[in-house]
Formats: C-alpha cells, structure tokens, sequence
C-alpha cells in the first residue's frame, strides 16, 4: 500500500508513483500524450520514475521527470529527493584492490556501471569504448579512481593491441561488455553487412580481446573473464538473427574457454540479461516482420532490470567472491528464462 504522506521523488517506483493519487493522474497522462498505455510500463514497475529517461533513448529530458515532481508535490521540491527507494547498490570496499580489470563498452550502460562498481571497489580500470567524448565523462564523474581510458575499436587488432599494452603486465579481470543489436530481422531478411558488424562486435571482439588477455592469466595462474550473453543467447526469441546468433557464440566461446582453462586457475563466466533499460537502439530500420514477433514477446518480460544491478552479477563473478564458478551462463533476468 502507497504512502500517501511521503513525498514522490524522482526514485520513487514507477509502481508507487502509478499507486499515488496525485502521481498516478501525472504518469498516466504522460503515457497518453506519447499514445501509450499504462500497461506498457508493467515490467518496470519497480525501477525508479528517473530511469524512464534512460529508457526513452533520448525522447524524454530530464526536465519532464523534474516537472512532475513539482507537479505531485504542489510546485515544491522534496527535500529527500535524493533518497533511493528498491534496490540500493552495496559497494564492497576494497574488493578489487590490487586488481587490474578490462572494461569494453565502458562509456555507457552496462560497461559504464560494471567501470564504477570496479573503481569504487579499489580495483585499476582500463576502460573501453569507441566515444572518447564519453570515457572522459566516466573518468571525470570519479576523480579519486584509478581508471585508465583507451579509445578503441575492439574489432581491430592495433586497438586490441593497444588496450592490452594499457592493462601492463598484471590484468586480473576481463569484462567483455561491449555490444551491439540488430534490426530484428529473420534469418531470411538479415543483410550481410548486418550480420558482419553484429558478429564482429558482439562476438569477434571478445574472442579476440580475450585471445590477447590469456596468455598473462596463464603465467599468474589467475584471471577471470566474464563475457556478457544475453536471454537470447539461452534460446530462440524474438531478437533478430544476427544478435541471437552472436550471444549463442559467446555462450560457447564462454564454456570453452572455461574448460580449457580451469584446471590452469582462470575462470571463465558470463552473465546473460533480460530486459535492461540502458537505451541501445536497433540497428538501422528494424525489420517489419521482427516487430511483429518482438511486441508480443516483450510483453512476457518479468522485469527490466537497470545496468548497476546488471554490474552487480558481472563484478561478482569476476571477483573472489565467484571463486568456485567456472563455466557458468549465469542468467540476470528477473527469472524471464524460467518461464
């Protein structure tokens, strides 16, 4: 039951600001204005009303959500606006401490919070990511932090070259992150230069990076690897082809490798998403034939998850804490899988 006295904020739920009799209205006339249904937001409806702006891929500034926190609350500002409501991220102090951990598509999303989590917890970051622009921002936001940047297409050698050169001679972790979509086209519609691009990022790249990585795990008798799959990569569903192929690679690139290499000290894990607001567009126009199937499908979503609690899962099995996982497609998904 909604609090009526407490005042919404912007990390009020979603679910608690549809509850409210004075947010609710606010919320649900948002929806109409954009021609949507209250329905639409039933898998998140435990994150906070501030993440819809992530989610909006840039359709929605800042400003809407700051005006229907005045609006709720009479024109004025709460005075614990800041306050967390769900889930809070709990940093580990110094758990990475001593460590130097590879972080690709660092500059935003999933690569941005698995960065921070890292940093915050002691550890060096070498971070990753096409967007200088971007990583400079990362770099930035935590000045105290030992965070390294490297501008770098993950699909060419040099760049691979390079980033290995800046982890130096002791890399502890890998978070293979960085990712792209599709067009949600089937098989039959999927263009080659689609599949190329898609298979590069999303697979090539962490083969390769990981190729390069393993040789000075191996002579330390220590490292580990986390790729990042996806609920896609567990099955067949309504991603696109290209996608849903390349996640089925990095599950096998993941147990492969994990075998090979456990008894020599490295662990190799990935964690597959479900749903995750970090705002990653299609690429190009999507496929007709794809949004009919991805509608329906997207609907049976549990809950969509934020990138820090995708980070949460990712710096776990990289850390000691995963010391006896190996070999692991750990699902982050709200149990979407289970269903």
């Amino acid at each position: 039951m909604v609090d009526e006295s407490a005042p919404l904020t912007p990390n009020s739920t979603i679910g608690t600001w549809l509850d409210h009799p004075e947010g609710g209205p606010l919320v649900r006339g948002l929806l109409e204005a954009s021609g949507a249904g209250e329905e639409s937001l039933a898998p998140v409806r435990g994150l906070p009303l501030q993440q819809l702006v992530v989610m909006s891929q840039g359709q929605m500034p800042q400003s809407v959500v700051d005006d229907l926190v005045m609006q709720a609350n009479g024109g004025v500002a709460p005075e614990n606006a800041g306050d967390e409501t769900g889930w809070v991220e709990q940093v580990t102090s110094g758990r990475f401490s001593g460590r130097t951990v590879i972080v690709t598509g660092a500059a935003s999303g999933i690569g941005r919070a698995v960065a921070e989590r890292i940093a915050r917890e002691g550890g060096r970051v070498v971070t990753v990511d096409i967007s200088a622009d971007r990583l400079q921002d990362l770099s930035s936001s935590l000045p105290d932090a030992k965070i390294d940047t490297v501008v770098g297409d993950i699909t060419k050698q040099s760049d691979i070259d390079s980033i290995v050169a800046a982890g130096g001679e002791r890399i502890d972790g890998l978070a293979n992150v960085a990712g792209i979509n599709d067009d949600f086209s089937p098989l039959h519609e999927t263009e080659d230069a689609m599949w190329d691009r898609v298979i590069a990022i999303n697979l090539t790249g962490g083969f390769k990076l990981s190729r390069a990585v393993i040789p000075a795990m191996l002579e330390r008798g220590a490292g580990a690897i986390v790729n990042v799959a996806s609920e896609a990569g567990l099955r067949g569903n309504a991603s696109g082809n290209a996608y849903t192929v390349s996640k089925h690679g990095v599950v096998g690139l993941t147990r492969s490798a994990a075998f090979m290499y456990g008894p020599q000290g490295l662990r190799v894990n990935a964690v597959a998403p479900g749903g995750v607001a970090t705002g990653i567009p299609p690429q190009g126009e999507t496929s007709e034939a794809g949004s009919a199937r991805l509608g329906p499908f997207q609907s049976a979503i549990p809950t969509i998850a934020t990138a820090p609690q995708l980070a949460a899962s990712i710096s776990f099995l990289l850390s000691d804490d995963a010391v006896n996982i190996n070999g692991v497609i750990l699902p982050s998904d709200g149990g979407w899988s289970v269903q």
